[in-house]
């Protein structure tokens, strides 16, 4: 028999998912923040967590708790709107699941039952954040990270990063791949496959390492390809989003969403992060690489994208957004789903035009202060003489 008062839950599980969504009032021209976050740990199904029967249950207690939900992977498929969220229970343990949704600012749903990888690295004890790429080769991949205790140290937190590759055909049966291997790179985190082949190779973007928190010696974004992606291995990594002192990029950076293709080339939006007094502090960023040699940058507005805000700024890692998932949709929108400080997944609102507007007519990080107020002063003065308040006006 179903517990009596299973129902409430349900019908407080609907009310969330029903709920609709509005642009928040500010934007800032570049793009438009949602109000509500689009997937929470309330939007995990009640049977997900609870035993439902009152006999097996009569105090309805929850069994296995959901801490958070947040960095999706995102594909639109069929009309339909598709995020693989990283899911974390409260036993600390992430895995993938699906939601579903016919817009892509609500109502997302997940599937019954939440993604079962097939379980072929003896050693992986966590796995998140998923990056969802329809490839030119037909498939759908998504690569993620793959976490496994370092055995050659003791500490407990000591962990060792890989890039994990499964590939589908429709988001339910998956094919687990060899784990990426970088042959200068100790450990790699964050890595996108591109959409497409270069020069006859898979693509990818990466994050050389030294170790699972530290960059090291990595000087940033790398770009690598390989012959043969069911045997994926990169030799040779170029850096291309470049890693700079007192930049929002200066502690590490990382891809993010899967490069979006344009007329005047790709854009990628990934994380760039800086240490503070209080701890990291995690932003989104975007730059530009050439359409014919995606490693080159050709265009890299200076600053952030966006920022954590508000609310956005608690959570269990506080002061954090970070994107892996973004939709360029048919219409000319884009939709940016970031997550906040590990806790829940939002959405922000674009249009190609205006994003490709932001990354190729925003100046550059001018690197010092002298030369970033000059900037300023440029565009102060360009706007005194518009508004009849320069110089000799009347």
């Amino acid at each position: 028999m179903i517990h009596p008062e299973y129902q409430k839950i349900s019908r407080r599980y609907e009310r969330l998912i029903r709920r609709p969504n509005v642009p928040a009032p500010y934007n800032n021209g570049i793009l438009s923040r949602w109000r509500y976050p689009v997937l929470t740990a309330r939007h995990i199904p009640p049977f997900w967590t609870y035993d439902v029967q009152l006999e097996t249950n009569p105090l309805l207690l929850e069994r296995l708790g959901v801490n958070a939900v947040f960095n999706a992977g995102a594909i639109k498929l069929g009309g339909m709107y598709y995020l693989c969220a990283r899911v974390e229970g409260s036993d600390r343990k992430s895995f993938f699941a699906i939601a579903e949704s016919r817009r892509p600012t609500e109502g997302f749903r997940f599937w019954d039952r939440p993604v079962v990888l097939p379980d072929t690295e003896p050693d992986e004890v966590n796995v998140y954040d998923m990056r969802l790429t329809r490839h030119q080769d037909g498939w759908i991949y998504g690569v993620f990270c793959s976490e496994s205790k370092d055995k050659e140290n003791p500490n407990l937190s000591a962990a060792v990063a890989a890039a994990g590759i499964v590939r589908t055909k429709d988001l339910k049966y998956w094919e687990r791949l060899p784990n990426l291997v970088t042959a200068r790179s100790p450990q790699q985190r964050n890595v996108t496959l591109f959409p497409r082949f270069v020069d006859g190779k898979y693509a990818f973007l990466t994050r050389p390492m030294d170790s699972f928190l530290e960059t090291g010696s990595g000087g940033g974004i790398g770009f690598g390809t390989c012959e043969d992606i069911t045997r994926p291995v990169i030799d040779r990594e170029l850096i291309t989003s470049a890693r700079h002192y007192h930049t929002i990029t200066e502690e590490k950076n990382g891809a993010g969403a899967v490069p979006i293709r344009t007329s005047r080339g790709w854009i990628h939006i990934a994380h760039g992060v800086r240490n503070t007094a209080a701890g990291l502090r995690y932003v989104i960023y975007a730059f530009a690489t050439d359409l014919h040699e995606p490693w080159r940058v050709v265009a890299e507005p200076g600053g952030y994208l966006i920022a954590p805000a508000g609310g956005e700024r608690t959570g269990d890692v506080s002061n954090v957004v970070f994107t892996n998932g973004a939709i360029n949709d048919a219409d000319g929108n884009v939709y940016i789903y970031y997550a906040s400080s590990d806790t829940r997944l939002h959405v922000a609102s674009t249009t190609l035009d205006r994003l490709m507007d932001y990354v190729f007519f925003t100046p550059p990080d001018a690197l010092r202060s002298a030369d970033c107020v000059k900037q300023r002063v440029t565009l102060i003065d360009h706007n005194l003489t518009v508004l009849g308040k320069g110089e000799g006006a009347v």
